[in-house]
């Protein structure tokens, strides 16, 4: 055996000599980094279930209280894992595993910046109380039912039945209405009646007819009437009362209702709602006088 050999052999025996020593050494340590491992993890898997369990109670998106759920549980399998690192004197590697963490985690955030935003929307939306499923809301030019609020999107179900899904960020960064918050609503009726009407006479059997279907003393109000106009063919008038509605769909009703009962009673009493009348002028006279009728002749087929 050559003596260059003889010395290669000789540095990997010193090497694997070193390594059994540090092992040996080190053997405490790593005893209590894999114990520290093994418990970290069963306490993350009971973390996850108990928060689960709570967030569940106050969000009722499933998927929501999931997320939240999963993180808390990573959370504690990180701090295990440098609790780990930290017992096995590795101060060095936990610094560059952290370096290295925060610039992973800025790369992908920048990457995937959009859906980052719109999950992170959802989150702050499953935590809001003015807004929540089985609300009716209207945004960005959208009415209907909230049906799911999910990690990425937003759901409405509208009231032709058709489904609308919203980005999450577009819900958190635009104003909404959310008819469900109050369990009364305001309805507004235009509507006209001739010149020869008595007035006072129309306003009265307006109030009457409204009031009789929705009384306004429980609420301490009373159905509004004003005139508003002189119209090119009636004058024109706004009423107002209050329903107990929480969509827009039962305000939409309620009106409905109420311009049929109306015309009912206007019918009763004489009063006409004109259509638009067009009055046409000639200024010179028509001279028909020297126009011939022509007998009309039957054809035959």
């Amino acid at each position: 055996m050559k003596i260059e050999e003889i010395a290669s052999f000789q540095k990997i025996t010193e090497k694997l000599e070193g390594w059994l020593d540090a092992l040996i050494t080190n053997l405490p340590n790593i005893v209590v980094a894999f114990l520290v491992l093994f418990i970290s993890y069963f306490i993350s898997k009971l973390i996850y279930n108990i928060t689960f369990k709570i967030s569940k109670r106050q969000i009722k998106q499933v998927s929501v209280s999931k997320l939240v759920a999963r993180g808390a549980s990573i959370v504690i399998v990180l701090l295990g894992l440098f609790l780990a690192l930290g017992a096995l004197n590795l101060g060095k590697a936990l610094t560059g595993l952290l370096t290295g963490a925060g610039i992973s985690g800025l790369i992908i955030g920048l990457a995937l910046q959009g859906t980052l935003s719109n999950t992170i929307s959802g989150i702050v939306l499953s935590f809001r109380k003015n807004i929540r499923i089985g609300d009716w809301i209207e945004t960005n030019g959208y009415s209907g039912e909230v049906i799911d609020i999910n990690i990425n999107y937003f759901v409405i179900r509208e009231a032709d039945n058709n489904t609308v899904i919203l980005p999450n960020k577009a819900i958190l960064e635009s104003p909404f209405k959310n008819y469900t918050l109050t369990s009364k609503m305001r309805v507004t009726i235009e509507c006209g009646v001739g010149y020869e009407s008595d007035l006072e006479k129309v306003e009265q059997v307006t109030k009457d007819t409204i009031a009789k279907f929705y009384n306004q003393k429980d609420i301490g109000k009373e159905v509004e009437f004003y005139y508003t106009e002189f119209g090119d063919s009636s004058i024109n008038y706004i009423t107002r009362f209050w329903v107990d509605a929480e969509s827009s769909l039962e305000k939409l009703r309620a009106k409905s209702k109420c311009i049929i009962e109306i015309k009912k009673a206007y019918n009763r009493e004489g009063f006409n709602i004109p259509f638009p009348i067009r009055t046409i002028q000639f200024d010179n006279k028509l001279n028909v006088n020297g126009i011939q009728k022509k007998p009309m002749v039957a054809s035959k087929n």
